[in-house]
């Protein structure tokens, strides 16, 4: 298992985040046996909460995987945090057309060299009022084809209990109940010889983001709407005008 090649900084992250989630939660996992393979893989997630990441790693470590998180690379220029990131090999994000590419090659790298990438196409924590997934970008299908690696869908249920960014309100008493489930591969191969265009990788992104939907569905329970659209941003010339 990847566990097992893990470097100093690695072991250092498991021993100070693990036992603290394993108080903080109380865990209900299904599907780690998709996370069990050799080779690179595509986690695509739901993202309720910034408790998530610690959720998902503490599940994705149990299953035998290293999860590789994307994270702003202005975070890693960070004097200490930023060499400790980079210690335990997760990746950093550019923004802008040429050092987007950039970023794209260091995740087809990580796969490469059989990597569990962890992608929240959402971009940033859902803006759908009762925390449904919504409409997301599209860097996730373009990593999928590009690379051709298998995508594993992965939902959660619970981590808002640790932190709602609906009310930026943290609960530390223990043994929250979060939900935490794999799901097989999704099926992309209707677009696997199809040139990345916009059309397309929208097309692969809403079929990445309505699998998670309906994953969460199953674990939450009750109807889920369709996948809510951000409000468009008001333009320059539109807020002149309402100051005039």
């Amino acid at each position: 298992m990847a566990r097992r090649r893990l470097g100093f900084w690695q072991r250092f992250a498991v021993a100070l985040v693990k036992p603290v989630m394993i108080v903080w939660t109380r865990r209900t996992w299904r599907g780690q046996e998709y996370l069990h393979r050799d080779g690179g893989v595509i986690i695509v997630a739901n993202h309720i909460s910034h408790a998530d990441p610690l959720v998902s790693a503490h599940f994705i470590y149990d299953s035998g995987r290293w999860p590789q998180y994307l994270g702003k690379a202005s975070v890693f220029r960070v004097p200490v945090i930023g060499w400790i990131l980079h210690r335990c090999r997760q990746i950093p994000v550019e923004r802008g057309s040429v050092d987007a590419v950039r970023s794209l090659d260091a995740l087809v790298a990580a796969l490469d060299e059989g990597g569990a990438v962890v992608i929240y196409p959402e971009g940033t924590t859902t803006r759908q009022p009762d925390l449904w997934p919504m409409k997301a970008k599209t860097g996730a299908a373009r990593l999928a084809l590009a690379t051709g690696a298998p995508v594993v869908p992965l939902v959660m249920w619970g981590p808002e209990r640790i932190f709602d960014p609906r009310t930026s309100r943290l609960n530390p008493r223990p043994r929250i109940p979060v939900t935490v489930v794999a799901g097989e591969p999704i099926d992309l191969s209707r677009w696997a010889d199809a040139p990345p265009t916009r059309a397309t990788l929208e097309e692969m992104t809403d079929a990445i983001m309505l699998r998670l939907r309906d994953m969460l569905a199953e674990i939450r329970g009750g109807t889920p709407p369709p996948l809510w659209e951000r409000p468009a941003r008001p333009s320059v010339r539109h807020q002149q005008g309402e100051a005039a």
